[in-house]
């Protein structure tokens, strides 16, 4: 591989690993504030929650983890263990939708969506990990060693 498809590739990389960072963490804030906040309401979502068998006050941790994760991975604050923090959150959705089906659209809502969050919070974790350790090597490999 040419030292100009290398480059190209790794740019191509780190763009892609940005953009996915990114859109998921637009993703966890906007779901926290428009859905949770603006639609709902923080009481209708704790209303909720309780009709389905959950502590009501467990709505308001769900919201501050989402919004709070989705700033996080904004700002890429942390961003594996973040990612990897908001699946059991997105997990408690996918026990919500499970038997609703497949495809969101159904009445009550589908475990696609929650799946594929699922998915994509666990690939912008391991991106996170894959890059900190890629700059761990080459910060090792640039020390000079004795002899």
């Amino acid at each position: 591989m040419s030292s100009l498809e290398r480059t190209l590739a790794e740019r191509g990389n780190a763009s892609a690993s940005t953009l996915l960072r990114l859109s998921l963490g637009v993703m966890y804030l906007t779901h926290s504030i428009v859905l949770k906040l603006f639609t709902f309401g923080l009481a209708g979502t704790a209303g909720y929650f309780a009709s389905i068998g959950l502590p009501a006050s467990l709505a308001y941790v769900v919201f501050a983890a989402e919004a709070l994760g989705g700033v996080l991975l904004l700002a890429n604050v942390a961003t594996g263990w973040v990612a990897l923090a908001l699946v059991p959150v997105v997990g408690g959705a996918l026990w919500v939708h499970a038997g609703n089906g497949w495809v969101f659209s159904n009445t009550g809502g589908g475990w696609e969506y929650p799946v594929f969050l699922i998915i994509v919070s666990v690939v912008v974790a391991l991106q996170a990990f894959a890059l900190r350790a890629a700059v761990h090597r080459r910060s090792l490999g640039s020390v000079a060693h004795p002899a």
